[in-house]
């Protein structure tokens, strides 16, 4: 009996540990398969769901990835395959401790959304049509959505970065019902024409334009002044030319973050970008403060033998809010980390993502979530 006791204490004093160093403590996080009906066709879209941990209605932000810029058929493909919702993890955290319910959602085609991809260009530097399928994919999760009993269905924001900033402009001019405002986040796309060079500006100059002659939700253009794509002189184009329709939009330019400012929503902490943004949600009658205390970060020792640039990617793990991550480390110092749906996936790349940089070096997980691994 006594040991039978001693097991028990053992397991709860796990369990609140584990509790204890849970950086969504609080939320509820949770991958999903959400059913869709897209041109008739049902399908499911590969999501990741985050929100406060709580019975209500919660406003719904809609968050939508961009597109990777990988060469050749093959390359193409397994850089779909390999995408995840994930990628807006931090996004949808920021979102979430202000009260709202954050879905992540993967277009089809990506990451393990099924469909087949319905954005390839049928005509060379014609963009049109494929950024209305991106907009289908949207508006479908937001009819599937707003049946939730979490959601208020009358206060929808949708958020897109690169293709996804057009994606989520493509769905707002078609005014869906529910939606209050859209954020575009260095929206673009670029192709090649027919003899193989490179599009140019205006045929995306002449792609908002059109969405611009439909959409009145009103929308805010949020572009990096170091985004290398869509660079602020393109963004005031590209603005100019939404707003002749009758459009509502504003333009609002980020400081330089990094080398390239493109990714700087998923890439940067959230006070970097969403002060930007706070006014905007603000205005629509949505929340743009911070109502739940979250659970500290553990305090994690850093690796002595990591290579500086590994001691960098280390400080990221530590200062990254999310259950489902892992650090791997090489006995020569070079290291892989990753976010995952589950903790299993996340070591599963943090370890494949390690040997790849360490030219196939035998890796261990050094730190799995909020702790090391030695612990």
């Amino acid at each position: 009996m006594a040991r039978l006791l001693v097991a028990l204490m053992l397991v709860f004093a796990t369990m609140a540990r584990a509790e204890e160093n849970r950086p969504l403590m609080g939320l509820a996080a949770e991958p999903t398969m959400l059913p869709v009906t897209i041109a008739g066709n049902p399908i499911v879209l590969d999501s990741y769901v985050v929100r406060p941990d709580h019975p209500g209605r919660f406003p719904l932000v809609i968050l939508v990835h961009g597109t990777p810029d990988a060469q050749g058929a093959a390359e193409f493909a397994a850089a779909l395959a390999h995408r995840s919702p994930v990628g807006f993890d931090q996004v949808a955290v920021a979102f979430a401790e202000r009260g709202y319910a954050a879905v992540s959602i993967m277009r089809r085609g990506f990451g393990r959304s099924d469909g087949g991809y319905a954005e390839r260009l049928a005509k060379p530097c014609e963009y049109l049509p494929a950024v209305r399928n991106s907009a289908d994919d949207v508006l479908a999760a937001i009819e599937a959505l707003r049946a939730k009993p979490w959601i208020d269905p009358n206060r929808i924001l949708l958020l897109g970065l690169s293709t996804g900033g057009l994606a989520v402009m493509a769905a707002g001019a078609r005014n869906p019902q529910g939606v209050v405002g859209v954020i575009n986040f260095d929206g673009g796309r670029h192709g090649l024409n027919a003899d193989g060079q490179a599009c140019g500006p205006q045929p995306l100059v002449d792609t908002v334009a059109a969405l611009g002659r439909t959409a009145r939700i009103p929308v805010l253009w949020v572009y990096a002044k170091n985004d290398l794509f869509y660079g602020p002189e393109l963004a005031g184009r590209m603005i100019d030319a939404y707003r002749q329709g009758g459009a509502p939009a504003e333009l609002r330019l980020l400081e330089p973050f990094g080398s390239n400012g493109h990714d700087t929503v998923v890439e940067a902490p959230a006070d970097r970008w969403f002060p930007a943004i706070a006014p905007f949600i603000s205005q629509r009658g949505l929340p743009d403060q911070i109502v739940l205390g979250l659970a500290p970060l553990a305090a994690l020792q850093p690796p002595a033998i990591a290579v500086q640039v590994c001691q960098g990617v280390f400080a990221r793990y530590a200062a990254l809010r999310w259950d489902n991550k892992a650090f791997a480390l090489s006995a020569r110092g070079g290291c892989g980390s990753a976010e995952g749906r589950t903790l299993d996936e996340a070591r599963a790349a943090a370890l494949a993502s390690c040997a790849a940089h360490t030219h196939g070096a035998a890796c261990s997980i050094y730190a799995l979530g909020q702790h090391l691994a030695s612990e």
